[in-house]
């Protein structure tokens, strides 16, 4: 059986965690006993909602704590204050330096990763490349550890928001932002491109604006690292998720292994359309349908939806797109030029703001609020672990992903975590799990059924998996790309197939009345 939890069963789990200092939670309980006559709030609720004003716990603290979890909120020198997203390959936190108060960001890898040697081997191998870019326009990596099975990345924190979110927000974006927003990307791009390491997943949620106007390229985890044959460890693991099926270079459909560079401009290119417009490329139809488009296609012309925007840029997104890699733009340097020289010439619209406020309080209810003020007001925030009045979970990202309403990114994959019956058990933060990593678990939304696709290879069939950024879910190829589904569902006639067949009965027709005309006449 359950124990209720009470405020004083509250405070007991708090002190086991270690979260906050002692003195720091000692002197906010004295102040709530003497509001309350030496007892506590009769809900634990109320209680840690206080220790969520006084920033002493996040609200992700409090979650899991009410939950039942006391420990598992440390990696190393770090203590996790929230969880900022799920990707294809990894779970986010956001995390704090337990000495120097520094925010980062923690990349972990789930478990079913870990146990297999030769990922591993690769991981490692992608992470230190990675970690030896520094530029701009790239979010940095600091560190690779890992604490007994759990292995992970620290990462540059920056709390902005991603052009996914800033497009579902504001909807398109006037023609000289888009222009310099891709051309910031671009530039990050080149450099890593110069340290032989190719993107592979260049995305709109792969693509974040700081509170600045600085764009950052992040998430490297399906990376292509140049490396000597003992190194390259990429063809060994193929991925279950190679990329994203709305911003898919035609070339990495057909072998995710052997693209260049070029495919990251390719991707960039579906982007600056994505700004631009307000959607991909090719929105419509299957995964199987919207990757056979991207190798035959080209989409809706810009102006046709978009009639305000310059035919200049309209046929830079053009040449970034282009099917065949010899005619886009030969490196992404020359995407950043050609894009700067359009943004001096053209004055921007109204400025893109990426801060969107705090979240919101934890509770809302002035009935159930505890006031704690006195006249003394400046030692309000005297007790918290650090007095900068920054974010602790309170940033801009995870702000817009929580607000109910808010899909989850068409090709960020970023979930909103709700409470979960089987993390209630036992006292550890089983962060694999809670991020939807545990074999067999659904994660609080129905999983879409993919489509099915088989791309044609040259060097024969390939067992490559693309994420559909429609639905968020990822399809094993094993049928030809076609626009058709293997699957059981009854699905309308291929027009151009029902005018073949009409024009074959016609000529059916026609030779049988010529026999019969020879026979008779």
């Amino acid at each position: 059986m359950t124990q209720k939890l009470t405020s004083e069963r509250f405070l007991q789990m708090v002190a086991k965690s270690g979260i906050v200092d002692a003195k720091a939670s000692d002197r906010l309980v004295g102040k709530v006993r003497k509001k309350f006559d030496g007892g506590l709030p009769s809900s634990p609720r109320k209680l840690a909602a206080l220790f969520v004003r006084e920033e002493l716990l996040t609200e992700w603290h409090v979650e899991k704590l009410l939950a039942g979890k006391y420990k598992g909120f440390f990696l190393g020198k770090y203590k996790l204050l929230g969880h900022i997203g799920t990707g294809g390959m990894s779970s986010v936190y956001l995390a704090e330096h337990t000495k120097m108060g520094d925010k980062r960001a923690i990349k972990v890898l789930p478990k079913s990763r870990v146990n297999d040697a030769t990922y591993l081997a690769r991981f490692m191998l992608e992470a230190k490349a990675i970690a030896s870019l520094n530029h701009p326009n790239i979010v940095l990596a600091y560190d690779i550890d890992n604490e007994d099975d759990v292995h992970y990345i620290v990462m540059e924190y920056v709390d902005g928001l991603d052009l996914q979110q800033l497009v579902k927000r504001d909807g398109a974006v006037d023609p000289s932002t888009a222009a310099d927003l891709i051309a910031q990307g671009a530039r990050g791009l080149a450099h890593a491109h110069n340290k032989g390491v190719i993107h592979r997943d260049v995305k709109p949620a792969n693509l974040l604006i700081d509170v600045d106007g600085v764009v950052r390229l992040l998430d490297m985890g399906l990376a292509l690292v140049t490396a000597t044959d003992d190194e390259s460890l990429t063809v060994a693991n193929n991925e279950n998720v190679l990329g994203t099926a709305d911003y898919l270079a035609p070339e990495q459909a057909l072998n995710s292994h052997e693209v260049d560079h070029r495919a990251d401009i390719y991707g960039l290119g579906c982007t600056m359309y994505f700004l631009l417009t307000g959607k991909p490329p090719f929105s419509d139809g299957t995964l199987a349908q919207r990757i056979a488009k991207h190798q035959t296609e080209m989409p809706t012309a810009i102006r046709q939806l978009r009639p305000d925007c310059p035919g200049e840029l309209e046929g830079i997104c053009v040449k970034m797109i282009q099917k065949d890699p010899r005619y886009r733009y030969q490196s992404a340097a020359d995407v950043a030029e050609v894009l700067e020289k359009f943004t001096s010439k053209v004055p921007k619209g109204t400025k893109v703001t990426a801060g969107l406020g705090d979240m919101p309080e934890f509770d809302t209810d002035e009935s159930s609020s505890i006031s704690l003020d006195d006249d003394d007001s400046s030692s309000r925030y005297g007790d918290t672990i650090s007095n900068k009045n920054d974010d602790t979970l309170a940033n801009n990202r995870s702000a817009l992903v929580r607000k109910k309403g808010l899909s989850t990114s068409d090709s960020g994959r970023l979930v909103d975590v709700k409470p979960r019956p089987d993390l209630v058990g036992g006292s550890f933060l089983d962060l694999q799990s809670e991020s939807g990593y545990r074999p067999n678990s659904q994660v609080g939304e129905k999983q879409a059924k993919p489509d099915k696709v088989r791309p044609v290879s040259k060097s024969g069939a390939s067992d490559v998996g693309i994420a559909d950024s429609q639905h968020g879910s990822t399809s094993k190829s094993v049928s030809s790309i076609s626009g058709r589904s293997s699957g059981g569902r009854s699905r309308g006639i291929d027009p151009m197939l029902a005018v073949a067949l009409l024009i074959a009965c016609i000529l059916v027709s026609l030779f049988i009345g010529f026999l019969a005309g020879g026979v008779f006449g």
